[in-house]
């Protein structure tokens, strides 16, 4: 049975400041006049550096509101939840993704762990680091409307994020059964919220068309019409973990099980 990701709620706090009002009927003698101006700089400096702290804080929670968090994070955050969700399947893994570099060299860290990756658009503006996988081949560059250059159950698990929401259906009737193809114990797809992203120029400029983001009920009634079915055991070991460690995804998540 499908069940749907819930879209935790989040909250902005306003920060607000107070000043002061001195009013005096008498004379203040000039070293009294000095003490206060210099507290009240120390006091102007303090508060200044402060707001500034609770300000970028406010920036990135508003940035992410407004859409510009990324799934491609979210998937690096949930690494140690996807662990105890799929054990033994999280040591073969390939990640799908803009940014699947930065994913790949945090798996490449854990334990036991292989990790590849395939980027579907452009790296010209990549890092060494990144460039230095693809000469090794760890990463590809790959266009994931075709049919990935993998064999059938390559991977023990296939990790796909921020990738989805630019195909249309047409595109997607194609690359989500492949995706399955190349798995052999499961898919785990992140995917954003409707309503948290707005369209960019880059975006359209770099993906070809702004993104959209579907419910999740969208997204169950296309599983179904594909054939995909979620893949209870991981959803539930995924929650337990989830709850256990107050991990609260700020992407939807689904499960899925491999093509057999």
């Amino acid at each position: 049975m499908w069940r749907r990701p819930v879209n935790p709620s989040r909250r902005l706090g306003d920060s607000g400041g107070g000043g002061l009002l001195a009013n005096s009927k008498s004379r203040s003698s000039p070293i009294l006049s000095v003490g206060l101006i210099v507290l009240g700089a120390l006091l102007f400096i303090a508060y200044s550096y402060g707001n500034s702290g609770a300000s970028g804080n406010n920036m990135e929670a508003i940035s992410r509101v407004e859409g510009d968090y990324s799934c491609t994070a979210e998937v690096q955050r949930a690494i140690p939840i996807l662990k105890k969700a799929y054990g033994d399947s999280m040591h073969k893994i390939l990640h799908v993704g803009p940014d699947t570099c930065s994913v790949v060299s945090k798996l490449l860290k854990e334990e036991e762990t292989e990790a590849w990756g395939v980027e579907p658009y452009d790296i010209e503006d990549a890092d060494t680091n990144c460039k230095a996988l693809v000469r090794k081949g760890i990463v590809r560059v790959a266009d994931i409307k075709f049919p990935l250059p993998y064999r059938p159950k390559s991977f023990s698990l296939v990790i796909v994020s921020d990738a989805l929401d630019y195909l249309s259906p047409r595109y997607l009737n194609k690359t989500l059964p492949d995706l399955a193809r190349v798995s052999a114990d499961g898919l785990a797809i992140f995917t954003g919220y409707p309503g948290h992203q707005r369209a960019r120029v880059s975006d359209v400029s770099k993906f070809g068309r702004a993104a959209k983001l579907r419910s999740s009920s969208w997204w169950i009634r296309y599983f179904i019409q594909t054939n995909l079915e979620e893949n209870e055991t991981a959803v539930k070991k995924f929650e337990q973990a989830a709850t256990k460690r107050s991990y609260v995804p700020s992407c939807q998540i689904f499960h899925l099980k491999s093509f057999h």
